[in-house]
């Protein structure tokens, strides 16, 4: 009997064993990178401006920001350069968002624009590495050819500055399992029909990952039919704010919201810049990039509302600023 058991106990480390070694070993799923190089046409850079700063908000993780003024503006010069994200925001280790700009040394000079739209939209690194979906790849596999393309010619744009960061270093098992995230784009992506404002609305809702931020998460999940319910806490420089009800619920959501309505509350922030936003404080403490939404056409903003509406309405009423930070009471 002591040995059948001796038996089982190193059949058992051996399988535990061998399965560690597995994920150890493990490559993400990728496409070798292409070798096109991205013209940097007018229309490209506009749009990638576009893309970039304002739909989808890369600048908000890749950048140095002032977090003491209200929506945490970019410093002047500091577009892209990268950024550690803090330990209170509860994230599985240290997560850094690397410099973007072309610095040879410490950003992504060394780069080929067919590795940074590997990057973008399969969420895999120039060395092979599979990237922590904090970085939203998975929204950005459904991103147009067209549109990825806009983005690198802009991020080959700007201004190169030499800013050395740490890599991003995740705890166990997450960054084992963050290895099956990744996946090829097999197939080509077309522009989205603008002329569909149903249609375009999705695809911006998508690219902006609003989902990520206005669903209730577990674990590290958002919760099945929880979708744009909002209710995620955020809790960074001693504030905490919660994602606000973004379903068509017509108590706790936005069902009694009109387009207009809708439309005003981002173009109130149009005017604000980086020298006039207030100073930011628990009573108007947020992580939404009210500033470079702002600037979106109202047709977009029109069309993202008109999405919205289409989404499941979830019953959920949220404090978004509550009175005080769990840590303060």
């Amino acid at each position: 009997m002591k040995k059948v058991l001796l038996y089982v106990g190193v059949a058992l480390v051996v399988i535990v064993g061998g399965g560690f070694a597995f994920l150890e070993l493990k490559k993400p799923a990728m496409n070798t990178p292409s070798a096109l190089k991205v013209e940097a046409t007018a229309d490209r850079l506009q749009r990638g401006k576009y893309i970039f700063e304002n739909v989808s908000d890369c600048g908000g993780c890749h950048s140095e920001r002032n977090w003491e003024k209200f929506g945490g503006p970019v410093y002047d010069g500091r577009v892209g350069v990268g950024f550690v994200f803090p330990p209170e925001l509860g994230l599985p280790g240290k997560v850094v968002a690397p410099n973007l700009t072309p610095d040879p040394e410490t950003g992504i000079g060394g780069w080929t624009d067919g590795e940074k739209l590997r990057a973008i939209r399969e969420g895999v690194s120039k060395d092979g590495r599979a990237l922590f979906p904090f970085m939203p790849y998975p929204h950005f596999r459904k991103m147009s050819d067209e549109d990825a393309y806009s983005v690198v010619a802009y991020m080959n744009s700007l201004q190169p500055v030499k800013n050395r960061l740490p890599k991003t270093e995740l705890n166990f098992p997450i960054d084992l399992m963050i290895k099956f995230v990744p996946a090829p784009v097999v197939s080509p992506a077309p522009p989205p029909d603008r002329s569909n404002k149903l249609k375009y609305g999705e695809y911006l809702v998508e690219m902006g990952g609003c989902i990520e931020c206005h669903t209730q998460m577990e674990r590290g999940k958002m919760v099945a039919g929880k979708e744009f319910g909002g209710g995620t806490e955020f809790n960074f420089k001693g504030m905490l704010v919660r994602s606000a009800n973004i379903s068509p619920d017509p108590e706790t959501g936005l069902g009694k919201w009109g387009e207009q309505r809708f439309v005003d509350k981002f173009k109130g922030f149009a005017n604000m810049t980086y020298d006039n936003a207030p100073r930011m404080n628990q009573s108007n403490f947020t992580l939404m990039p009210w500033l470079p939404m702002s600037q979106l056409p109202e047709e977009d903003l029109r069309a993202i509302y008109a999405y919205l509406r289409t989404v499941k309405p979830v019953f959920n009423s949220i404090e978004v600023h509550p009175p005080a930070p769990p840590a303060a009471q």
